[in-house]
């Protein structure tokens, strides 16, 4: 897990891909993934897949600020080939949002 800090913003996005775009989806990300990598607003990210409805997807990723996120990353040139590989994808996208942490945060030490 990522380190959450209170000054991170955290975006949500949630995708309902059909099955036979599946494959191409989460390829599409492994690229995309990538680029975040390499971006210096990028804390991390994390996609997961449905189990009970498959065809649910949702990609959580951690950036610097919400500031750093709109105004560094989607203004870099990285953007640019980030958004042409997940593009195909967005009429798929039943949420894109910006959340804040909170306090209440916990996880099991290894």
């Amino acid at each position: 897990m990522t380190a959450i800090t209170k000054d991170c913003s955290v975006e949500i996005i949630r995708y309902a891909i059909p099955p036979e775009q599946q494959t191409i989806f989460e390829q599409a990300y492994t690229e995309a993934g990538i680029l975040l990598q390499n971006a210096p607003y990028c804390l991390g990210y994390e996609l997961i897949k449905g189990v009970d409805e498959p065809q649910n997807y949702l990609l959580t990723i951690y950036w610097t600020s919400l500031h750093d996120h709109l105004n560094g990353f989607r203004k870099s040139a990285s953007f640019g080939q980030f958004f042409n590989l997940v593009r195909p994808f967005y009429a798929h996208i039943q949420e894109m949002k910006h959340y804040e942490p909170t306090n209440l945060v916990w996880q099991k030490p290894s």
